[in-house]
């Protein structure tokens, strides 16, 4: 293996990267935080003797020592595992004058104006969108597309900092939070757009030029993501079968959309979501250059033998890839359901799950306090889902819901309300 420049704060307790790849300890230089590598000091020692701690993961500091570090161990590649790095790994690549996804690439797949204008130049459907420098380009969009509205922070993820505006009281509370928030109210920050009502589906693979190399397109349950952190609902998604009315449209889409961004050289593992309206047409949301939240790796690693996550970090340190082509339609399906924490000291089921279908793991020990869903992708308890149709699985998914809602309590707790 190359020697690679690795930037991640996964905890290595979560995500075994010292299993994932090879050589780590002579080919890994790995950038992360204190946090993400307690209760793995062993493997940092054996596995990442080249390391290096950064006490702010996200400040400008970070890429400075990088760089050193990249300097001076001589590296060949840079790699991340989380959106949140794409462009820093991008900038630094440029520097060292290194192969991998350039900066327009990065941009265009973390900036979602940028991303937006390019799909809609290639004539891709999109919301009617802008991007919000001042309180008057929110004001200018609302007056030319009336209410409702979303405004989003334009680098985010995980729908963090999205606000859905519905009339004039929420456009003023969204103003009003500006000193809490935390993606500051500046010029380049924050957009726009359109409410789109429709279906929430996402395609997840591995793209590598401008084309993709194989995908699949899945379907959220009715609520979707940021319907989640606002009630503190499960979330579940299941995938398309192919002879689905969507497959098609949103297959379609996903190989437009990437032909249209600049492109990679080096495989990359994808995330795109789109709605899908009563026409069956999909509109964008957007795309990520990494793999998908959730257990959408684990999802895809059931049906295809490949998660995307490792494939995609994998690629991105120079291993030749699992899968090439688009795998032929799969004996079964599969989803996944992340089931929330509540509010109070959390008490499990007394009997094992009923449904086979699931394959359940409970997150939390008995009498953890639960505050809710604090995070998208935060859960008391997940569960995979396999079976033959999309229709069994979303109705085993509906069974794993009722019965764990049934089955589980959350005791009030001091702690718990504060």
């Amino acid at each position: 293996m190359p020697k690679v420049l690795l930037f991640s704060r996964q905890p290595l307790t979560g995500r075994p990267l010292q299993q994932w790849l090879d050589d780590t300890a002579d080919s890994v230089v790995l950038i992360t935080t204190p946090k993400a590598v307690r209760g793995a000091e062993d493997v940092l020692a054996e596995h990442f003797p080249m390391h290096r701690l950064v006490p702010d993961y996200h400040s400008w500091a970070t890429e400075e020592i990088a760089e050193e570090a990249a300097r001076a161990h001589g590296v060949d590649l840079v790699a991340s595992t989380s959106e949140s790095d794409v462009l820093r790994a991008a900038r630094l690549r440029a520097r060292l004058g290194l192969p991998g996804q350039g900066t327009a690439s990065a941009t265009a797949y973390r900036d979602k104006v940028v991303m937006k204008r390019i799909a809609r130049d290639a004539g891709i459907r999109v919301p009617a969108f802008a991007p919000v420098d001042s309180p008057a380009d929110l004001l200018d969009l609302l007056d030319a597309q009336g209410f409702p509205a979303v405004v989003k922070p334009r680098f985010g993820a995980g729908s963090e900092g999205v606000a859905v505006l519905r009339g004039p009281a929420d456009v003023t509370a969204f103003l009003a939070r500006q000193r809490a928030s935390d993606v500051p109210y500046l010029p380049g920050q924050w957009m726009a757009e359109s409410f789109v009502v429709g279906d929430f589906c996402h395609v997840d693979g591995i793209m590598r030029d401008g084309r993709v190399l194989h995908a699949w397109p899945s379907r959220y349950d009715s609520g979707g993501i940021a319907q989640r952190l606002e009630d503190h609902s499960h979330l579940s998604s299941a995938m398309l079968g192919p002879d689905d009315p969507w497959f098609g449209p949103l297959t379609g889409m996903t190989h437009d959309v990437i032909a249209a961004l600049p492109a990679s050289p080096t495989p990359l593992a994808f995330h795109l979501e789109a709605w899908i309206g009563a026409d069956g047409e999909p509109v964008l949301c957007e795309i990520a250059s990494r793999a998908g939240g959730g257990l959408i790796a684990e999802a895809y690693e059931r049906v295809f033998g490949v998660h995307l996550a490792k494939e995609g970090l994998r690629a991105q340190c120079g291993s030749d890839l699992t899968l090439t082509e688009q795998p032929t339609d799969p004996a079964e399906l599969a989803g996944w359901t992340l089931l929330p924490p509540g509010h109070g000291a959390f008490v499990p089921p007394s009997a094992p799950c009923p449904v086979p279908a699931a394959d359940l793991t409970v997150r939390l020990a008995p009498g953890a306090v639960g505050r809710g869903v604090e995070h998208l992708t935060q859960s008391a308890a997940d569960a995979l889902v396999t079976a033959g149709t999309a229709a069994q699985v979303r109705k085993h998914q509906e069974e794993l819901a009722q019965w764990w809602y049934a089955a589980t309590d959350w005791v009030p707790t001091a702690s718990a309300t504060s």
